[in-house]
């Protein structure tokens, strides 16, 4: 059964431990950490990683929108992220290939995502050291945007590469997921569905989330 990860970019800041409650259903807890840098955007950094640890049980899914995510990974792993993704397109090959290490050498799972335009080709250097590829099916750095065409092509390459591996590996996705994409995805061979508008504007979010997690 897919995962559903709610994202708390489309949370209410001012109630943001409500708002984590009313999602903890959900199988992650997602942030997208941007630094007005990589994206033309800037959301929030590791004092949130930290205060949200204290306050939920949820695996917390990092997703690193930043330039030299080599000098943050570690401090991010220290604060409580469980999942540390970062961009292919972020930084060099060797400071990838570094930054991965790092993550999986705290006890974290290590994960690499892929703006639209770039191939799933571009993982396969580093397939050994993934725990996880993030298909973005929007460009990165805003919330509600809408889903990609192209997308479920790429979401099935990426399954191929993580099925070809000698260990588990989730292939999430994230943009755009909602009634009309998420069975899309799945049957696309997606294991992780991040979902942050369509999940924190429902009426009833623990229903939104098993509709999504029930998709196909």
């Amino acid at each position: 059964m897919v995962k559903i990860a709610p994202s708390i970019l489309a949370a209410d800041f001012t109630r943001l431990g409500e708002d984590i409650r009313s999602v903890e259903s959900g199988d992650l807890l997602h942030f997208d950490v941007m630094d007005g840098v990589f994206v033309p955007n800037i959301s929030f950094g590791l004092p949130v990683i930290k205060d949200v640890r204290r306050v939920t049980d949820m695996p917390l899914d990092v997703h690193l929108m930043i330039v030299n995510p080599i000098k943050y990974v570690e401090r991010f792993a220290a604060m409580g992220a469980d999942i540390i993704t970062i961009h292919v397109e972020s930084d060099t090959p060797e400071n990838t290939r570094m930054a991965l290490e790092r993550i999986r050498s705290a006890g974290k799972r290590a994960g690499l995502s892929l703006r639209p335009a770039t191939p799933v080709s571009a993982l396969e250097p580093f397939a050994h050291l993934l725990d996880n590829i993030l298909i973005m099916a929007v460009e990165p750095g805003f919330g509600g945007q809408h889903f990609m065409d192209g997308t479920p092509e790429k979401i099935a390459d990426a399954a191929r590469l993580a099925a070809a591996l000698d260990h588990p590996c989730d292939v999430e996705v994230d943009g755009g997921v909602n009634h009309q994409t998420a069975g899309i995805c799945v049957k696309a061979g997606a294991t992780v569905l991040v979902a942050g508008s369509d999940v924190f504007a429902s009426a009833d979010r623990a229903a939104e989330i098993r509709y999504l997690r029930g998709a196909l």
